[in-house]
């Protein structure tokens, strides 16, 4: 008998399951069943398809099986018997139904800040979970005590907390979906400053201020220079206007 391959399917939606016998132009019987005593349909050299279930969709060509609308009940093992010239080959898949998983939930629950540091208390939350995780900060860079935290829910999701670059974030998620809710760590720490939005200020003084300044201290130059050239003009205008008394002898 072959492997037995695993495939998850999200709950309401299809799956499509093929045949992985390499050679069936040449078969005499395929039959697929579930959990190997409920049959789905048989497919018979020469005659028509023997369909025992009315919600799954197949090809006489390749004899796949498209299994629609899965529900929790039909999670199990689907079986594609193929006999070809007196062997039979196997395909088995194992077929588990999930719910997709609830929110994250992030939220902050304290916030302890120095002029140097910042530490930062959350908890990623899923329906049936939850991790408890603290991240600790300085001017430049975040760390998560102990590493990433995960941890598998009563539902068999998995629930991860993290740090990435300057945010946290919380990700629930199993084989068929995900959720992830996420907080930027400055709205909590305003001493641990965005290094983006740090070049950016540093971008804008070097563009728009310093020239400013240049500009105003050109200006101021200017006037200077402009207010001791009228003086230097009124002097020698008083200079020239001055009439001077001739003495009598």
């Amino acid at each position: 008998s072959s492997a037995v391959t695993p495939v998850f399917v999200q709950k309401g939606k299809d799956v499509l399951l093929n045949v992985t016998t390499a050679d069936v132009k040449d078969f005499s019987f395929v039959s697929w069943n579930f959990n190997k005593t409920v049959v789905l349909v048989n497919f018979v050299s020469g005659r028509e398809p023997i369909v025992s279930n009315g919600s799954i969709e197949f090809s006489v060509k390749n004899f796949s099986v498209k299994l629609k609308n899965l529900q929790k009940a039909d999670s199990g093992v689907y079986t594609a018997r193929v006999t070809v010239a007196l062997t039979e080959q196997i395909t088995e898949y194992n077929v588990t139904v999930q719910d997709p998983v609830s929110p994250a939930g992030l939220t902050v629950d304290s916030v302890s800040n120095s002029s140097d540091s910042c530490n930062l208390t959350v908890t990623c939350s899923a329906q049936d979970s939850h991790i408890s995780s603290t991240f600790t900060c300085d001017h430049q860079t975040c760390s998560q005590e102990g590493g990433e935290r995960s941890e598998v829910t009563t539902s068999g999701a998995s629930l991860h907390v993290y740090l990435v670059n300057d945010s946290i974030i919380c990700n629930h998620s199993n084989q068929v979906s995900w959720t992830n809710n996420m907080t930027k760590i400055q709205h909590f720490c305003p001493q641990h400053a965005d290094p983006d939005k740090q070049e950016l200020r540093s971008n804008i003084v070097s563009v728009v201020v310093v020239p400013i300044i240049i500009i105003i201290f050109i200006i101021f130059l200017i006037v200077i220079i402009n207010f001791f050239r009228k003086r230097r003009k009124y002097e020698r205008a008083n200079i020239e206007n001055t009439v001077y008394d001739i003495p009598q002898v």
